[in-house]
């Protein structure tokens, strides 16, 4: 079967912490209606099921595919649509209406949670732009050779963990001020350096370090110089700072100044080797993977995937 060209295929990934998560769409689907959109809707039963409701959109013909959804399921989406050959993506427009526990990568784009209709008049202005995506080569504990891209950042070590932590105290708190806060608090249960062995350009660093963010975008405020556009990943490494100076560092990430820190140390590259980093937790996107085993090659892919951007 396919559709028209102009129907937008929308899925929806319904925040599962909220009450009455259907009112959220009601309110989307009355802005699609009286903008006289043409859509056919899904609705994803599990964060597990983002990748094959995308997969049958795209068999189905959907030029235009929305998200209804966070960071996670954006990063399902796009994991999907680079299965498939270049002809056929370049033919598919991605975008976003947030809807998730988090949601970086469409507050890069000025997309708010809060604002459904200008959302909804960006999108139908059908603006597009190829983005770039990060891309980690690993292999697994089966010893298979596996691949994972991502929109925003790969996070190893501490805030991998917290990121963890704070998407499930946002799923409990629902504000993002205090699961930012109750994170924090539960860092101190946490693990704080890691024995790591990194490669970026010319630059070989061996030594302890508490986290390192390779970002494609903002990086949840740990690459806030990074863009999706520039074929380039900036990365932050942060040695283990004193306590004063650590509670000085999340203050400065929670206020988007966190390169001002005298423990992190930025840099931008076209891909960054891990050799070793023993014990530490890896993030995509603000989501957990099972820990590589042995090295991996974090990379940029540039200009592959079609995104609808604000006119």
């Amino acid at each position: 079967m396919s559709v028209e060209k102009n129907r937008w295929g929308i899925l929806y990934c319904p925040k599962r912490d909220i009450f009455r998560p259907q009112k959220r769409w009601e309110k989307i689907e009355k802005c699609l209606n009286a903008r006289q959109i043409a859509f056919d809707k899904v609705q994803s039963e599990n964060s597990s099921s983002v990748e094959r409701l995308c997969k049958m959109m795209i068999n189905n013909g959907y030029k235009t595919i929305v998200i209804v959804g966070g960071d996670s399921a954006l990063n399902d989406a796009v994991n999907c649509l680079m299965q498939t050959s270049k002809e056929l993506r370049d033919e598919i427009a991605l975008g976003v209406i947030p809807n998730g526990v988090m949601n970086d990568f469409a507050h890069f784009w000025d997309f708010k949670e809060g604002d459904i209709e200008q959302t909804i008049e960006w999108l139908a202005q059908r603006r597009v732009r190829k983005i770039d995506l990060g891309c980690i080569r690993y292999t697994n504990r089966k010893g298979e050779k596996c691949h994972r891209y991502f929109l925003n950042c790969v996070n190893i070590g501490l805030i991998a963990s917290i990121m963890n932590l704070r998407r499930q105290t946002r799923r409990l708190f629902g504000s993002r001020t205090l699961s930012f806060i109750s994170s924090f608090l539960l860092m101190i249960f946490q693990r704080m350096e890691y024995k790591m062995h990194l490669k970026i350009n010319s630059d070989v660093i061996q030594r302890k370090v508490m986290t390192v963010c390779i970002g494609s975008a903002r990086g949840y405020g740990q690459t806030p110089n990074a863009v999706p556009y520039n074929g380039m990943l900036d990365v932050s490494v942060v040695y283990h700072p004193q306590v004063a100076q650590l509670i000085e560092g999340f203050y400065l990430l929670f206020t988007n100044k966190f390169l001002n820190h005298r423990s992190v140390h930025p840099y931008r590259t076209r891909e960054v080797e891990v050799v070793e980093a023993a014990h530490a937790m890896v993030g995509i996107d603000g989501r957990l993977m099972n820990s590589p085993e042995g090295s991996y090659m974090i990379s940029i892919e540039q200009e592959v995937i079609n995104f609808l951007i604000p006119a």
